[in-house]
Formats: C-alpha cells, structure tokens, sequence
C-alpha cells in the first residue's frame, strides 16, 4: 500500500480542508474505547478500492434513532456527495469519479417522522415514473438529505484520502437492489443458473473437474454408515468458564458438526449432479437423513449459539444450503421444519450481532462474531422470501460483511490474528463467497482487499513453508489445499503462480460449486508477487531471498498495532527464519486452546519468540485482552530493492511503560542471504536486557560466544556483532512433538542497551567489521555496507 507523501499534496489536502472546515472540538467520531473502530479512510492514504468504505466510532450518546449525514468533499471543487445511513458506516453504492485528494466528514442526526415521510414520499413519486430500484433508493436519500442538514450539527473532524488510476471500480449495489437480484436468480440460488448435471458436461469441465465428481462420491458413499450426531453425545453446558473438559467437547462438537454438515451438503450436490443416473436416489436419501438429524437437535442444548456458535452457524447454514438445493424435491412439511430450525439459529446469530444498536459495527475485532455476519449474510440469501425474518437479517449483514471484510487489516489486505487464522478466513471465504457471489451477482472476490488478502497469503505462507507463522497455531502446518482453493478464484498472474505452486486438492464439495473454467486456470502467465513487502496496517513484513524458489530463505518481521490482542501474542518486534523448507528460528509453544494456562504462561508471552525480554523472562504485557490494542507495536520503515531489504519496528507501547525505547531494525542481504538485527533498547530503571531466540532442533554454543543451529540441510549461525554479550541457554515448557531449544544473547544490567546481531544462514561467515565515525556508524557485511546510528 503507498501512502501519499508529498509536500505538494500536503499543501493541497490543507487547503482543500481550510475550505471544508469544521468547528474545533474533541473529535467524537474516535472513540475514548480503543476497541472501538476507528474512523477511516483518512490521511491522504491511496484507496485501492473505488468508492472505499468509510467507518467511524458511533456518536457517543446515539439511540436507536440516531442516524449519520456524511458528506464527501470530491477533489476539484466538484459538488459534494452527502448520504444519510442508520450506522456508523457507509458503503456507496457507486463509484467516485474523479481522481485526486478527497475530505470527508460526518454528523450524527435524530430521524423524525417528518423525515420518514419525506422518504416514503420520494419512494412511491419514484416508482410511480418507473424509476429503478437505486434510482428510488437515491429518491430517497436525496429526500431526508435537506432535512437532515439543518439539525446534523456535532461535525466530526475532517479527514483525507486519495483516488488515482489504480483505483479498482467495486460497486455493490443497494440492499433493494441486492433482493431483487437474489430473487431473480430463483432456485437454486446458490448455483450458476447454468449448472448441468454431470451427464450434460462439456469435454472441458470433465477435464478440468471430472475426477472431483468421483471424489465426491467417494467421500459421500465412506460415509453412509456414519454415526448419527445426538444431543446426549455432549453432556456439558457452558458455564462462562473454560475448562479441558468443555474445550475437549467444543473440539468434538465442531469436527462432529462439520462432517455432518459436509455430508448433508455433499449429498445434497451430489443428487444434483446425478441426475439421472441409479444412484441419484440414494444421495437424496443420504442428504434428507443428515438434514432430518441437524434439525432434531436442541437450538438451545449443546449446540446452541450460546454454547458452541460454530455449530449453530454451521448447522444454520448447512440446512439452508440443502434446502436451497433440494428445493423441488423437499416436502412441505420437512422444508417447513428445516427452515424453522434456520430461523431460531440463524435468529440467535443475529440477535448477538444487532445488540447493543449493533456491537459488531462498533466493535468489529471479534473472530467469532466477523465469520458468523458471513454466514448470516449467505443464511439470509438462500433463505430471502420464505422465511420471514431474512429480510432483516439481509439487509442487516450482506452490505456489512461485503464493506468489512475483513476487519483484520486495512485496505491492502492482511490479517492480524496470524495466518493459521487467516486460513481459516481464506477456507470460509470459499464457502461462503462461491454461493454469496452467485446469488447476488456480485462477486466477493472481486473486492480489491480480496486480491491484497492473496497476496498477503502468497508472502506469509508461501509454497513449501513449513508452517504458519505469528499467532495462535503458528506451529501448523499450513492445509495448502485450503489456500489452493481460495487462490483458484482469482484471475491475477500471481494467483495462478500461487495456485500452481500449492501442493494438494481442493475439497470436491466446494471444487465442484466453483466457476467454470477455474479464473486462475483462464490466466496465461503465472508470476510470483514481489520478494519482499510490508502490510503496515497490520504491522507485518516478508523477505524473501527468491519467492518462486521453493528452498527459498524466508525472514519475517512483526510490529502490529493489533498488539497481543484476541490471537495475536506479546511477539511485537520479533522475527521468524526458515530456509529451504526448515525451520530455523520459530516461535516456541503449541496451541492447546484459548485462554489454557500454557496459552497464558509460555505460548503467547514475548519470552517464547524471537523478541526482546528484560529481568529474566519479563517480556511485553499480554494480560487481559482489549487493552492489548494499546500494548502494541507499529512499522516505522520499509525499503526493497534487489540486493537489500529493511524493515524497522517500534514496540515501546507494547511494554506498558516498563521500557522507554524498544525498537528494531533489520536489513535482509539478498545477495548474501545474512540478515542483520539491531536493537536499541531503554529502560527507566536499569535492566538486563535479554535477545531470545528459539529452535526446532538443538541450539550448539560455539567457543566465540556464538551459536550453531542445524536443521537438516540448513544451518544458521548466530553471531553478536557488539562486545559485551552472552549467550545463556534457557528452559521452556516440552513441545508437544519433537524437541525444541532456548537462548538468549543478554546483557549486563543498565538503563539503555544496544543488540547487533549477524543472522548468517548457511554458516558461510562473511567478513564482519564495524566502525564508529563522529556522527554515525559503518557495518561491513562482506562485500555491502551498511550505515547504523551511533548507539
């Protein structure tokens, strides 16, 4: 992502805002809540995506009759667009159309009745001359607009962004229009209106995706004497506390539930795709036996919203997905029954997501509750006309989840809680944006931050890696098929290097709902994306010694303004080192569950990850969770070049005041595969200062004070440029497989301290030697200098 940064610029934005001024007060539209989310875009940043979305903090003191005027100030003195909405978000529903600098600012208003009618009004003189559904919509926003001006006072400051020619055209049309386009693709909604079954297939779709159809078979058919899923299964109810026990049963609940769900909808497209052939029959069969047995189980027993909301969500969603493929073949009486157990469960999601004048817009950074608006979205589409409530539910969350996706980084696509979480993202965006996609006729992943989501996917887990990387689960091995899925769908040179690249098969249950032919398939050239990029609204940087190249030397570095927040952990500043498929320098720990004492004590703390500690083991905070956010870190330099990549971070905020400067910064020698790592460290009080890192294998002290880590084909060794080092050896928690080891290079104790430290992978040992000038410092790594700051 760029940012603008011209002195140019910077003089026009200030003009343009001199003429968009507003009163000088205390900003509401940020909340004093750091959990809240914060106004955006702003700050001049280049906006991917045209129109982008734009959010803001609720006004304080809003009701439930609260309603915002925003007005978009377009470059060039055009005239401004104002839009009235109920939430403290907007979505326009078209495209600005002149680039440059743009300001915005918004206003909280009370709706009155005078402004209802004046909508309702517009509404009806509108469809009367036959206008469409938008056209109405704009009616009436541009109704209540002169209404509302007079009484929207409470201006928010303004703020900037900017739209140039790369900008990406992303429309998503009115909630009316949406409903119209679900209900004229009639049933089944969440298939291409050309879907053929397997019989009527061109020679190019059995080519591409024949033998899925066999798969799906396979798994449907090894899968016909399952054990039926019963409430009684799951004796525990959720108490508000954690335990093993309860952890334990949840994990049986959510592999239990979705193999039956991957049933019911296997079945389901199977039928579909047979018909015709003997056995259609036994599929249908199969399918209405795992529906009937989803539906007897208690809304309000184990596998209740309240006790385990993956299930509900995936029951919810199961059952509408079977419905809507079976429609013609359903009695009444069981459609009827399934579509009840939709309404109570899907009911149960969004009344948690609609509380409190809708928590999730004002506090978004909630994993659970950002996956369930997607199912709710795709459980309101399918179910849109037959049962009552999907009209609320729709136009609740369909514009929402399509604006937020997702809430885990800014525009350029990342995602903070790491990515074993962000496959997760990536394998429900399949499931949920292939039917989604289709039944509104606006494809997900057409969505600028989609495409950055990939690429994102392609840095932090390219092909080959051997495992995830920062937050929870980064000990995983990636499921690369999950990743091959979601990078099918997209029709970029990178995509399809991504795609060719990944190792194993894509589910046949989603393979065989996918366009034909697969877009990555209809791309001529696959070409990886860059070796080294930095996603700095997440905080994250990837170097790469060659991306195409499967042995491969991958650094990355992490500074997040997410902080140790939900899935992420106290790893502000800290690095990750693999090569040639090894693991070299990994972060420590395994992922048992959420909040376990190990969790608390060793996984998610600084001292188990390539970070800085202080007074043995004190690392930064991670107690608690919201006040995480403020416990954070930032990227605060990035470069790349062909020879040379650098990233620099500052994770003071991350050690709540215990330290005054934490920052580092690294320089990646592509040429020479070495990395260098400084650290510039100050405390209050004097400290000793500790550079933990972490192996999957032994860690070999060497006789100069350096040390040896072997993994296989791949070596990396460890040298401390700066006298006045020692390397310890350090104890941790057993691993759950395998070994892993512990040190630290530490210092004696004082209040400020300096690490400059030699990351040779290979163990090739260049030539090392460091010179202090009057006003800075020359570090000489065999043939490429570096110039460091005097200490």
């Amino acid at each position: 992502m760029e940012f603008v940064k011209s002195g140019l610029l910077r003089a026009a934005v200030l003009g343009a805002l001199a003429t968009f001024a507003t009163a000088s007060h205390a900003d509401w539209a940020v909340s004093t809540n750091i959990e809240a989310i914060r106004p955006a875009p702003d700050y001049m940043q280049l906006q991917p995506q045209n129109p982008p979305g734009f959010s803001w903090s609720r006004y304080p003191i809003a009701t439930a009759s609260t309603w915002y005027l925003v007005i978009v100030q377009p470059p060039a003195g055009a005239a401004p667009i104002k839009t009235v909405v109920p939430r403290n978000w907007l979505l326009p529903s078209r495209a600005f159309t002149g680039a440059g600098i743009y300001t915005w600012k918004v206003a909280p208003f009370t709706r009155t009745q005078a402004m209802n009618d004046a909508d309702a009004a517009a509404r009806a003189k509108a469809k009367a001359a036959g206008a469409t559904l938008a056209q109405i919509e704009e009616a009436a926003n541009a109704a209540v607009v002169p209404l509302a001006e007079p009484v929207a006072k409470d201006w928010s400051s303004v703020r900037s962004f900017t739209l140039d020619s790369t900008a990406i055209k992303f429309e998503v049309p009115d909630n009316a229009t949406l409903r119209d386009n679900v209900m004229r693709h009639g049933r089944t909604r969440m298939l291409a209106p050309g879907f053929l079954p397997y019989l009527k297939w061109t020679t190019a779709m059995v080519t591409e995706r024949g033998n899925q159809v066999r798969r799906l078979a396979e798994i449907v058919d090894g899968r016909l004497a399952m054990a039926p899923v019963k409430d009684t299964d799951w004796p525990l109810l959720s108490s508000g506390t954690m335990t093993t026990a309860l952890s334990n049963q949840n994990a049986d609940i959510r592999t239990r539930i979705n193999r039956t769900t991957h049933q019911l909808e296997a079945a389901s497209l199977l039928y579909r795709l047979r018909v015709g052939d003997p056995k259609a029959p036994t599929y249908l069969a199969e399918a209405i036996k795992r529906g009937d047995e989803l539906a007897a189980l208690n809304p309000a027993g184990p596998t209740s919203y309240a006790n385990q909301d993956q299930a509900t969500r995936a029951i919810a969603l199961s059952l509408s997905k079977a419905t809507d493929m079976l429609w013609a073949d359903l009695d009444a009486t069981r459609r009827s029954r399934w579509q009840s157990v939709i309404a109570t469960r899907a009911g149960a999601i969004y009344a948690d997501l609609s509380s409190g004048i809708v928590r999730t817009d004002q506090y978004p950074y909630d994993s659970h509750a950002g996956t369930a608006l997607g199912f709710l979205a795709l459980i309101a589409t399918l179910n849109l006309g037959d049962v009552p409530q999907a009209q609320t539910w729709f136009d609740f969350s369909v514009r929402n989840y399509v604006h937020q996706v997702y809430t885990w980084s800014g525009p350029e696509g990342g995602y903070a809680n790491g990515t074993a979480y962000a496959q997760a993202a990536a394998d429900y965006s399949v499931q949920i944006w292939d039917p989604l996609s289709q039944a509104l006729n606006v494809s997900v992943y057409r969505k600028p931050w989609s495409d950055g989501f990939l690429r994102f996917l392609a840095h932090f887990v390219p092909p080959g890696t051997p495992s995830h990387v920062f937050g929870d689960g980064h000990e995983d091995v990636p499921n690369t098929y999950l990743l091959k899925a979601f990078a099918s769908r997209f029709n970029s040179p990178a995509a399809k290097w991504y795609f060719n690249a990944m190792a194993g098969i894509e589910d046949p249950l989603t393979m065989l709902q996918a366009p034909s032919p697969l877009p990555a398939n209809a791309v001529s050239t696959a070409v990886p994306p860059p070796n080294a990029a930095m996603y700095p609204s997440v905080g994250w940087a990837a170097m790469h010694s060659s991306l195409a190249d499967m042995k491969r030397t991958s650094l990355y570095f992490k500074s997040s303004p997410y902080g140790a927040y939900n899935h992420s952990h106290g790893d502000q500043n800290s690095l990750v080192l693999n090569s040639g498929g090894k693991r070299l320098l990994i972060e420590a720990g395994y992922y048992d569950w959420y909040g376990s004492p190990l969790w608390g004590s060793w996984y998610r703390p600084t001292k188990s990850h390539n970070a800085i500690t202080y007074d043995n083991g004190v690392g930064q905070r991670v107690d608690g969770n919201t006040i995480n956010l403020a416990r954070n870190g930032k990227l605060t330099g990035f470069s790349t070049s062909a020879t040379l990549d650098y990233v620099e971070g500052d994770a003071t905020a991350a050690y709540a005041g215990a330290l005054t400067q934490a920052r580092r910064k690294l320089w990646y020698l592509r040429s020479q595969d070495v990395a260098v790592v400084m650290d510039s460290l100050a405390s209050p009080v004097a400290r000793s200062f500790e550079w933990n890192f972490h192996a999957a294998v032994a860690i070999a002290p060497q006789p100069d004070g350096s040390a040896l880590i072997v993994n296989g084909d791949r070596s990396l060794c460890l040298r401390s440029i700066t006298p006045g080092t020692t390397l310890v050896k350090r104890d941790g928690p057993a691993p759950r497989s395998g070994i892993e080891d512990h040190a630290a290079f530490t210092r004696p104790a004082a209040a400020k301290a300096e690490f400059l430290v030699l990351l040779d992978v290979g163990c090739k040992k260049p030539n090392v030697s460091l010179t202090t000038g009057t006003t800075s410092r020359t570090l000489t790594v065999g043939s490429q200098t570096l110039t460091l700051p005097l200490p």
